[in-house]
């Protein structure tokens, strides 16, 4: 980030080549629709670079990073310029980032994948804006507490909090899919 501070923009092509898919995730987390999540990534590697000679050494760049993506995304989602509802399968702006490989045992565990994800999606966006960003940036990204703890300006402690308390929430929308309830995804098919 320094080099593009000084102007490389080779640095910063290499910047976005690492970094970029994982910036698409963490913002498909937010927004459930995969365009979104691009011209999102896309906004804030746009910001990074104009504003490149504004950054300090004080962090691991991508802690770093991932502040600048969780602050832009929350910003947006509660401008609600980019706040979307998940979507059935029919309809292919909630399709996620990450569908079932091509080579997939069957039609019905591609089919089994596709609902568990959309029923992950839907307890995703019912967590609090920063249990989402917590929870995304622990199991998604694989960030210590200590890094999340820095993105979201908030202690260790209130980081785990954050975690397990979104942990628990998930992991009973999995248990209910698991169990066959009713959940929105299922409904919506």
């Amino acid at each position: 980030m320094l080099r593009v501070a000084a102007g490389d923009t080779a640095a910063f092509a290499s910047l976005y080549d690492r970094h970029h898919r994982s910036v698409a995730r963490f913002a498909h987390r937010f927004v459930q629709d995969a365009g979104k999540a691009e011209e999102l990534t896309q906004d804030i590697f746009v910001k990074l670079y104009r504003h490149a000679r504004r950054y300090r050494p004080t962090a691991r760049f991508k802690t770093f990073l991932f502040r600048v993506a969780a602050n832009h995304c929350l910003n947006e989602v509660r401008r609600g310029e980019y706040r979307v509802t998940h979507v059935s399968e029919a309809g292919d702006e909630g399709r996620p980032l990450e569908t079932p490989a091509p080579d997939a045992q069957s039609p019905e565990r591609a089919v089994e994948g596709r609902e568990l994800e959309a029923a992950v999606a839907v307890a995703l966006g019912r967590l609090s804006e920063r249990e989402r960003t917590a929870f995304a940036l622990c199991r998604f990204e694989g960030m210590a507490y200590r890094d999340i703890a820095e993105v979201l300006s908030a202690s260790e402690a209130a980081v785990k909090s954050l975690i397990h308390r979104a942990t628990l929430s998930v992991a009973r929308a999995v248990e209910a899919w698991q169990a066959g309830a009713p959940t929105p995804a299922r409904s919506e098919a």
